[in-house]
């Protein structure tokens, strides 16, 4: 018996009958997309999702590159993605991404095929312990009962899904493991079916799963406590915003906003948060907090008594020493159970969503003395740098940002790689430019699957995309180039091509050559006109920043493009260093 068009499944074979129930399940609950990776074991989850009509089924080989593309897609719905690997050493590849989607807290359902329990630990073949192979970064593991035609075992799978579905998204979004075992026939070779498993047997199977992204469907299990604080006009206070990746940037900014004309308070608002590029309905936004910390006697002036921060500490090395130094207390608002307070300040976490919080506040209070402080710093770096930047000859590193800043289309997706590229944001990326939404990996900071996360945030977003990196986070995930024909929209890359490390120029190791350069820099000779050309890739090489400025204000509308800014690493850290030391000094 095939498929029952009425309840998609697929009574060909055992195991085909028991990946066609879970996968109905988990479309029934929401699933859309899923990544596979080729394998012989996984055979029956790849023949479930491939065949099943709800399912978008994109298939990646690099189980690395997959990981990231799959986490990606999730970042870009805020809904799990299955994440699809064969028996043995593929899952493992999956670590780094599960990592960073639990640090992130981003849903992922991650489905590793495996050989049966009779298979184990006799030499088998492509066989390895993969119980709780992902430790504590999963919110939920199990290992799946080995397919079975039992309706008593069939309920038990669907029981199972609809728990692993729900873990990925509550309390606390973020990946789940479910271990599936198969015994062969792997491809869905006819069987003989039971009566009792027939398809007269489902027809009220599925009734009752909701989908939990319908408002029908979707539970809310936040635990949403308004807070005032108790505060004066005399309070001085900042309120803080790290790097957040909301559902409705404007909507968040537009919070923010209240509660900083309520205080009159000022908003430091890291790059990587809309309310940065949101500032018109943020109230006081100030972005040139690194630079403007740099002096000390004005950081001194500028002590906060009271510090409200929202999502997470910014990137920022000089803010977060001078949070540090003033010791302020501070409240957290955030939700989910995480500490995220890497500062160890004498801080209460509010674990509530900003839109109740931010409800508690009233009124419009004019800024006071500190507030209007922190109003002329703000402007007069943002002068500084603006000058500094436009009579430096040649491209350099910071250069890039206010281009972009300026060229990019409004509601242009930028995903910005770890290390140097979201540094230089935090320090030259103005206020209130364009509203572009910056997208990013920031939950264990790492190099790892930086281009295929982005051409999952890219795929099918309606809207061209950019990825800023380095040349080595790019060579990092240059198997994520096994994907680009597979993208369904626009992904422009902008490679800052330093020949190594950047970051790494700015810290104390980089008086010590040698090991420095080679051990640390880690200098590259990749040709990168020809590894675009072998994946098939379009490759520009940019002459100076008004060539960049006319490709990124027309965006191609499909494919993938690598537009090539070569720089000499040296030179670009000691003008980034001149650059802002002297605007603190200036000030």
């Amino acid at each position: 018996m095939k498929a029952d068009p009425a309840t998609p499944l697929d009574f060909r074979s055992t195991n085909s009958l028991w990946c066609s129930v879970l996968v109905e399940t988990l479309v029934r609950l929401g699933l859309q997309r899923a990544v596979v990776c080729p394998g012989s074991r996984s055979a029956p989850l790849t023949f479930a999702l491939a065949r099943h009509p709800g399912i978008e089924a994109i298939s990646v080989l690099d189980e690395r590159s997959a990981a990231f593309l799959a986490l990606g897609l999730a970042k870009q719905q805020g809904r799990p993605v299955a994440l699809v690997c064969t028996s043995g050493t593929a899952g493992a590849n999956f670590l780094p991404a599960v990592i960073e989607a639990h640090e992130s807290e981003v849903p992922l359902l991650v489905l590793t095929a495996d050989r049966p329990p009779e298979l184990r630990d006799c030499r088998s073949g492509q066989t390895i312990d993969q119980q709780k192979i992902f430790g504590r970064f999963v919110r939920f593991h199990h290992e799946l009962a080995a397919p079975d035609r039992k309706l008593a075992l069939l309920r038990y799978l669907r029981q199972t899904a609809v728990h692993a579905y729900e873990r990925a998204l509550r309390p606390t979004p973020g990946p789940v493991h479910l271990n599936c075992p198969f015994r062969d026939p792997l491809a869905p070779t006819p069987e003989e079916a039971p009566a009792a498993t027939t398809s007269g047997a489902f027809a009220d199977f599925f009734a009752g799963i909701g989908n939990h992204h319908s408002a029908e469907g979707a539970a809310d299990f936040r635990v949403e406590v308004p807070g005032r604080p108790r505060i004066t006009a005399a309070t001085r206070g900042v309120i803080v915003v790290g790097p957040t990746e909301p559902a409705d940037p404007a909507l968040m900014a537009k919070r923010v906003g209240r509660v900083s004309r309520a205080l009159g308070w000022p908003v430091l608002a890291d790059a990587l948060s809309p309310v940065r590029t949101h500032a018109r309905s943020a109230g006081t936004v100030v972005a040139h907090y690194e630079a403007i910390l740099r002096n000390d006697s004005l950081a001194e002036r500028l002590r906060p008594e009271i510090v409200y921060c929202v999502g997470g500490w910014p990137t920022g090395k000089v803010l977060r020493s001078w949070l540090q130094r003033c010791d302020p207390r501070a409240v957290m608002i955030a939700e989910g159970d995480a500490n995220r307070d890497g500062l160890h300040l004498r801080c209460q976490h509010l674990r509530a969503g900003l839109g109740a919080w931010s409800a508690g506040f009233r009124g419009h209070r004019s800024p006071g003395r500190q507030a209007r402080l922190w109003i002329r710093a703000e402007a007069a770096v943002r002068r500084i740098l603006a000058d500094g930047l436009a009579v430096k000859k040649g491209l350099v590193e910071p250069v890039c940002i206010p281009v972009l800043a300026g060229s990019l289309p409004a509601n242009t997706l930028v995903f910005a790689a770890s290390s140097m590229p979201v540094r230089d944001l935090e320090y030259f990326w103005p206020a209130g430019n364009g509203r572009q939404r910056f997208r990013f990996n920031r939950g264990a900071n790492g190099i790892d699957g930086t281009l295929s996360t982005a051409l999952g945030l890219a795929h099918g977003d309606g809207q061209p995309a950019v990825l800023l990196t380095g040349d080595l986070a790019l060579l990092h995930d240059t198997n994520g180039f096994l994907s680009a024909r597979r993208l369904r929209g626009s992904l422009t890359v902008v490679l800052i091509n330093n020949r190594g490390g950047g970051i790494f120029e700015h810290l104390p190791v980089a008086q010590f050559d040698p090991p420095f350069e080679e051990f640390f820099a880690t200098p590259q000779e990749a040709h990168f006109r020809g590894l675009c050309g072998a994946y098939g890739v379009d490759y520009v090489r940019i002459r100076d920043r008004k060539h960049l400025s006319a490709l990124l204000r027309a965006l191609p509308a499909r494919g993938v493009r690598v537009l090539e800014v070569r720089t000499d690493r040296k030179k670009d850290a000691a003008f980034r260093k001149a650059l802002l030391a002297g605007a603190a000094a200036e000030l």
